[in-house]
C-alpha cells in the first residue's frame, strides 16, 4: 500500500474519531456499553483542545505524506473535502476552548440522560 493511501486512511480515521468524540454520546444512549470506549475518547478530545496539544494522528499523517513525496494535500478528494473539517481555517486558541466546552457540554447532557434512564430502570426493578 502506498504512503499516500496510508496518509489518506489516517485522515479518515482522524475524522471518524472526531465525530465519535463529538457525537458518540448519542450512540451511547442506544448502546450503553459503548460508554467504555466513548468516555476515554471524549476526555482525550477535550484534553487535546484545552491543552493545545497536537493529536498523534497529525504527525503520523504528515510523516506518511512526506514519505510519499508530497508536500501538501493537492489533488486528493480527502484533502479537498475532509481536511478543512479537521483543520478549519482560523482555528484560534479561543475557538479550541469553545470546541472543548461544546464536547464537554454535549456529553454531560447525554450521560446525564443515560444516568436518568438507569435510575428510572433501577427504581422500577425494586418494586
Amino acid at each position: 500500500m502506498s504512503y499516500r493511501l496510508l496518509a489518506d486512511a489516517v485522515v479518515v480515521a482522524h475524522l471518524l474519531f472526531i465525530l465519535f468524540v463529538v457525537f458518540g454520546g448519542l450512540l451511547v444512549l442506544r448502546w450503553p456499553r459503548l460508554a467504555l470506549a466513548h468516555l476515554p475518547a471524549a476526555c482525550w478530545g477535550a484534553l487535546i483542545e484545552v491543552g493545545g496539544w497536537i493529536c498523534p494522528l497529525t504527525p503520523l499523517e504528515n510523516g506518511l505524506r512526506e514519505a510519499a513525496g508530497e508536500a501538501g494535500y493537492p489533488g486528493s478528494f480527502i484533502a479537498r473535502y475532509l481536511l478543512p473539517v479537521i483543520y478549519p481555517a482560523g482555528l484560534t486558541r479561543e475557538l479550541q476552548f469553545v470546541l472543548a466546552a461544546v464536547v464537554v457540554a454535549v456529553n454531560l447532557a447525554v450521560y446525564a440522560e443515560l444516568l436518568r434512564r438507569w435510575g428510572a430502570r433501577r427504581s422500577g426493578e425494586g418494586r
